[in-house]
């Protein structure tokens, strides 16, 4: 987008005049040429005249540059009112002499042809208009009116030559706008030969739904985007959807956010989704699929971050009851703002127009969160392909603008591996959602296919939905080897718990008979070692007595030598 007065350049040097509308000017590289005309092509109620009027209105408030408006259809009073509703003011900005209206009534059967005749007039009302106010900008609606008497094809290829140098000669960027020929881009088959750039747009009906297209046919010296653009006519104008490439220039954040559910976040190595990716929820009927979404919608608005949800099955007030059954509150979320719920047949439009309108309202809202709910449903008006096609350019553009996105897909059977579009390789994180049955039973398990760049569990795990939301049950660690769920679970429980808990007691039975044997031999150590002790001691008493009498022998003998005078030891001994 330039400033007042400027007009952007392309890397070949040719000045541009940007339109102003949404998604054009990208596609365009920048804007119309300037100071060259640009030929609009299409049929009746495509939008030629509400882009030509738009170009004038944005160049007039955004840059500073003043347009003329030839009509030959249209007084200057019905313009007025009918870009009134679409919220473009021409009585104010005729006020200001930012825009001239000239309405120029032609009756064909009034035209005389001669070899004479020429646009003579044309030139100096449209140069007076132009020299008023000072215009840089024209547009001429419509050209077959113009030259709706001419017969002679020399005559009227030479005007027609003529009247686009003329428009070169005045400086102004110009539009000529043109009805949609049988089997060339306009009635006469020769303005795309003598415009500068050529625009195609289209209102087309497929499978009983209106679908505008916008194409760039030509542009001399600048690049442009060369696919179909699909475009829509609002309240507010028009929104052109630019996407010329599927690029993979997005960053990828290493933040992680939660799933809403601790123990799902856990399978996710323990922090949850990352900021920014893509995520597929699939199962069949009844698995839960929205209600794993409405966790993620609640963590998000618990976190103070903006929501979007977008509902191709149901309506925001349903959404909101059947979520409050699990003690999700959705009004909460939208009263505090947090939380928009933006709900749709996918029938009511075409799949590039649900994707313009997705990223129209994405745009506004600037969400950090967005869920799809389900996506399955768009092939309702689409093909496979189409539907994965579409997918793969949102999810691009979620990615260039940091949202994390979470879809739903219906599975049609238990049985089909991959998700209804084929899509699930285009996701970072695949979540499967399965319904087991057993006897006259039903239970759901929950396993992570896949999640790209981190850690996560290969379990199938049981969940239940509860009032207090979804509860994945604790992890089963049986011996059976295989997965239980359910009765079939409680009852291998039981069993394994009963069978424990006979081994314990029969473990404690042992331990208590051994106990027992313990303190028995305790005791007969005891004994034995009391007796010990007692025959220990007679032992030392009969030792003491028997050294008492060997010391009293010893001193009787020693006492009776000493009276008989006796001789005591040798010296030599």
């Amino acid at each position: 987008m330039t400033n007042a007065n400027t007009a952007d350049i392309n890397s070949a040097g040719l000045e541009k005049s940007p339109t102003g509308i949404n998604g054009l000017d990208e596609i365009t590289d920048g804007g119309l040429p300037k100071g060259r005309p640009t030929l609009i092509a299409g049929g009746a109620g495509s939008g030629k005249t509400l882009i030509s009027m738009q170009f004038l209105a944005q160049g007039a408030l955004k840059y500073d540059e003043p347009g003329v408006f030839v009509a030959f259809e249209e007084s200057a009073e019905d313009l007025t009112k009918n870009f009134a509703s679409l919220g473009i003011d021409l009585a104010d900005l005729t006020a200001r002499k930012k825009i001239l209206i000239d309405y120029i009534y032609i009756d064909s059967s009034e035209i005389e042809e001669t070899g004479e005749y020429d646009l003579e007039g044309l030139f100096i009302r449209l140069g007076s208009a132009i020299d008023s106010i000072g215009a840089k900008r024209v547009v001429l609606d419509t050209i077959e009116v113009l030259f709706a008497g001419f017969k002679n094809y020399a005559i009227l290829r030479s005007e027609l030559r003529r009247l686009f140098r003329w428009l070169k000669s005045k400086g102004v960027t110009a539009i000529v706008t043109g009805e949609r020929g049988d089997n060339t881009l306009t009635r006469f088959g020769l303005e795309e030969y003598v415009a500068d750039c050529v625009i195609l747009v289209d209102n087309r009906m497929e499978q009983q739904i209106a679908t505008r297209r916008l194409r760039i046919v030509k542009y001399r010296g600048s690049k442009h985007g060369t696919n179909e653009y699909p475009f829509l006519i609002e309240e507010d104008g028009i929104s052109v959807l630019p996407i010329t490439s599927l690029g993979l220039e997005h960053t990828a954040s290493t933040e992680r956010m939660s799933s809403g559910i601790e123990r799902l976040d856990n399978m996710l190595g323990g922090k949850g989704y990352f900021c920014g990716s893509s995520i597929l929820i699939s199962g069949t009927a009844g698995a839960g699929k929205t209600s794993l979404a409405a966790h993620f919608v609640d963590a998000a608005c618990r976190r103070h971050e903006r929501c979007l949800y977008f509902a191709f099955e149901e309506s925001p007030s349903q959404i909101g009851r059947n979520m409050g059954s699990i003690g999700i509150d959705f009004n909460s979320c939208i009263n505090a703002g947090l939380l928009q719920i933006h709900a749709s047949r996918p029938m009511a439009n075409g799949l590039e127009m649900h994707l313009l309108e997705m990223r129209k309202i994405i745009d506004k809202f600037q969400p950090k969160v967005v869920i799809i709910d389900p996506i399955s449903n768009l092939t309702n008006v689409g093909t496979e392909t189409d539907v994965k096609f579409m997918l793969t350019r949102l999810i691009d553009y979620l990615k260039s603008r940091g949202i994390t996105a979470l879809s739903t897909s219906l599975m049609d059977s238990e049985e089909d591996g991959q998700s209804g579009q084929g899509i699930s390789s285009l996701m970072d994180t695949w979540i499967r959602l399965r319904m087991f049955e057993e006897g006259d039973e039903r239970n759901r398990g929950l396993s992570v296919v896949k999640s790209r760049g981190m850690a996560h569990s290969n379990q199938i795990r049981e969940y239940l939905i509860t009032d207090e939301g979804i509860k994945l049950t604790d992890v089963y660690l049986g011996q059976t080897g295989g997965l239980l769920m359910g009765s079939s679970r409680t009852v291998v429980e039981a069993r394994e718990k009963a069978e424990a808990l006979a081994q314990k007691q029969e473990t404690e039975l042992k331990k208590r008979d051994l106990e027992k044997r313990l303190r028995s031999l305790d005791e007969q150590i005891a004994a034995l070692r009391s007796e010990f002790e007692t025959e220990e001691m007679e032992l030392k008493k009969l030792v003491g007595e028997e050294e008492l009498k060997r010391k009293a022998i010893d001193k009787s003998q020693t006492d009776m030598a000493r009276l008989r005078k006796a001789d005591g030891p040798s010296k030599e001994s």
